[in-house]
């Protein structure tokens, strides 16, 4: 694998006009393909084998024409202090607005609240549901601004009016802004790490490039492949992260190689064989991250992961064709100041990281206590995990669907906003109304129901849709529970009707995806972990160590969901972040955090541990080439982890609360992982360990492939080139 890299780093040096024509035609043509493909779909979501799933899909079917999962607004209509809205004057301009509402191209129906009674009992609070022909994301903006068109009207009445329901939902997550904030910060890291604008700029300019070919080539194939707008999400945030973090690894390797008296070309074929060795196989550990997430069984989520997993590999052929191409363009460039104004490159010496090392190595049983007591601590909370869907509810109350929450709580109670929809089968059934009716009727009558609509058939007449609203809030444990005991109800009311049915709507839809990412995560745990365990002990040649990263990952996981449920569960600190309302978690969260953090985590460990692994082959005592491995990269893997932790905590600032929820829980892992586990543990395990640490089994060493991640068929005496007693500040000359 080295000698193979090294030969690819010297000929893309050698060959630098060619490499750099090559990628900036690939980032033309994929730019271009993106520009004349047909546009993206918005893909409906969809989680084959749940309930809610089912339902729809009958739906769908019974219901020909109808959008089973369309979008929906609950339009709030409030009296003013003292009425009520069944007074002519408010009643005329409720209707009205109704009326106004129903005149959209998209729009299904309008309900008229005076027609479906949807008027509290005090007369204060009416509601009127606006149910469309297709799903939110497919909406067009004339359908969004008709629709707070007609609202500002009826406001203008004197009636308060507030709407929530998907309709108005803002599409997508965080805008361009925290790229932008992430990239700068990042620029600032870099430049403080490197000392140079050359050396900070080239990690930004090649992870540019890379995200600029993914997203195009993503965009390019969403039409074909049916990728939805947000495929490119997880690609584009990840993308950027290790195509920073692999140029960066490279780079550093290459101004050591530079220190240690090597010419610009030797160096640059250096560093892509021991770093650009490393860069492959933690690009490949991310990889089996984001792959694994089709074990998940969500389709979307698994686009998303495989999208992401191509961003990584572009990431990785960058960081060793294009990086070391750039190199030979700018060889001196990179360089810090003070080595290109002196003309002499000082070799890394004793450093913080060595520094670090040796404090570690002195306490190892200490400073291992103190960080698995810690991350242990923070941990503990995560057995509260309650996952689900944070809706309106978690708003800010300046936004107009937390509003419309809040009112229909109040007047209706707060199951009004989480209503189930029952779908009832009868066909085959003698008489389908009746049996319906009885249906209606058995599941009203459920402990936790406060009503239940009247039952809407299809055209056949077969199938009916009811809707049972329940005495408690939709993220509510109790209405689970409810959920659950429906549908153990379903075999004694089919015997008695003859007739079937399922429990849909948001609230079951959100309590069926949380159940079903809940039971996908030990499954995903294992394939992930277990593949990446094989593949560390490919390159590391160790048994011990492949082990101590997993568990490490594990430790780190389990820290931030247990810091995450803390503020956004349980309400510790929230008002410091901007959250207004706790909840449950986000379903998909320990998904994401599982996924993303191991693919970073891995880079770190692979990294750091790949160094300790070369000095030690090369003769180092195991406390040695632990200091070895800090002295040369443990300022790299801080800097990669700051430059992670402020662009995923650059999303803690949006407004909207799952955004919040990902960047925090993302910059805590990271946190966690990079500065505690890799920067603590690991060299305290290693410490007690010794030379067991890098043990293998006769066996196994038989058995696995070898790879030689640690360059050691670089530095055998008949590669190894003469040190140059001063090296060449000159440009670079083939």
């Amino acid at each position: 694998m080295a000698a193979f890299l090294y030969r690819v780093g010297r000929l893309a040096f050698r060959r630098r006009w060619y490499v750099a024509l090559v990628w900036a035609a690939v980032l033309a043509a994929v730019g271009l393909g993106s520009l004349k493909a047909p546009g993206a779909v918005d893909e409906e979501f969809s989680m084959p084998g749940i309930e809610s799933q089912k339902a729809f899909d009958l739906m769908e079917q019974r219901f020909p024409g109808a959008t089973a999962d369309g979008a929906t607004a609950r339009v709030v209509f409030i009296a003013p202090g003292g009425e009520k809205v069944t007074a002519a004057g408010n009643r005329k301009s409720i209707e009205k607005a109704v009326a106004g509402l129903g005149d959209g191209t998209q729009v299904a129906s309008a309900v008229d609240p005076f027609r479906a009674r949807t008027v509290s009992e005090d007369g204060t609070t009416a509601f009127a549901t606006v149910t469309y022909k297709v799903g939110a994301n497919d909406l067009t903006d004339a359908s969004r601004s008709h629709l707070e068109r007609t609202i500002d009207r009826a406001r203008d009445s004197g009636l308060t009016v507030e709407a929530g329901g998907t309709a108005l939902a803002a599409e997508g997550g965080p805008g361009g802004a925290a790229e932008v904030i992430g990239v700068a910060i990042a620029a600032v890291v870099l430049l403080i790490t490197f000392g140079s604008l050359a050396a900070a700029g080239l990690p930004l300019l090649t992870a540019v490039v890379g995200v600029g070919v993914s997203m195009a080539t993503i965009l390019a194939l969403s039409s074909a492949l049916g990728l939805s707008t947000t495929t490119g999400t997880l690609a584009m945030m990840l993308g950027l992260a290790v195509g920073i973090d692999y140029a960066l690894f490279v780079v550093s390797r290459y101004r050591e190689e530079r220190a240690g008296g090597r010419t610009p070309q030797e160096a640059t074929a250096l560093a892509v064989g021991t770093a650009g060795s490393a860069v492959v196989f933690a690009g490949l550990t991310v990889v089996i991250a984001l792959a694994g997430l089709a074990v998940v069984g969500i389709p979307m989520l698994t686009k998303m992961g495989l999208a992401a997993a191509g961003a990584v590999v572009v990431g990785v052929l960058i960081a060793l064709t294009l990086v070391p191409a750039l190199l030979g363009f700018w060889p001196n460039g990179v360089l810090s100041r003070r080595a290109r104004r002196s003309g002499r490159i000082e070799s890394t010496g004793d450093n913080a990281g060595a520094r670090w090392a040796r404090f570690v190595l002195r306490r190892p049983i200490p400073v291992l206590l103190l960080g698995v007591a810690g991350l242990g601590a923070l941990a503990l909370p995560a057995a509260d995990l309650q996952l689900g869907m944070p809706g309106d509810e978690a708003k800010p109350v300046s936004t107009t669907e937390r509003r419309a929450y809040d009112a229909l709580a109040e007047g209706f109670g707060p199951g009004s906003n989480g209503p189930l929809t029952i779908v009832v089968d009868a066909k085959g059934t003698a008489d389908p109304k009746s049996a319906a009716d009885r249906v209606a009727k058995e599941i009203g009558g459920t402990e936790g129901v406060v009503s239940v609509s009247p039952a809407r058939f299809n055209d056949a007449g077969d199938t009916a849709v009811f809707s049972a609203v329940p005495s408690t809030a939709p993220t509510d444990e109790k209405t689970k529970d409810l959920v659950t005991t429906i549908r153990d109800e379903r075999p004694g009311i089919e015997s008695g009707t003859g007739a079937s049915y399922e429990v849909t709507g948001t609230t079951a839809l959100n309590i069926d995806i949380s159940e079903k990412v809940q039971d996908a995560l030990i499954p995903y745990l294992v394939v992930v972990v277990g593949l990446a365990i094989v593949l560390l002990l490919v390159v590391f040649r160790s048994l011990l160590v492949p082990l101590k990263a997993a568990l490490g990952f594990l430790l780190s996981v389990l820290a931030s969901l247990g810091a995450v449920v803390v503020v956004f569960q349980q309400g510790h600190g929230a008002e410091l972040l901007g959250v207004e309302q706790t909840g449950p978690i986000m379903s998909l969260m320990p998904i994401f955090l599982v996924g993303i953090v191991f693919g970073l985590a891995m880079d770190y460990e692979v990294f750091l541990v790949s160094r300790m692994r070369e000095a030690y082959v090369h003769g180092e005592s195991p406390a040695q080439a632990v200091t070895s491995g800090f002295r040369h990269s443990a300022r790299v893997v801080v800097a990669a982890a700051l430059i992670m932790i402020a662009v995923f905590a650059g999303f803690i600032g949006e407004s909207d609360s799952m955004i919040k929820m990902i960047g925090f829980g993302l910059a805590s892992a990271v946190l966690f992982d990079a500065f505690v586990v890799r920067m603590a543990i690991v060299p305290a395990v290693l410490a007690l360990l010794g030379a067991k640490a890098w043990w293998l089994p006769k066996w196994l060493d038989r058995v696995l492939p070898r790879v030689d991640v640690e360059g050691e068929a670089l530095t055998r005496p008949e590669r190894e080139p003469a040190p140059e007693p001063a090296p060449d500040l000159e440009p670079a000359r083939t």
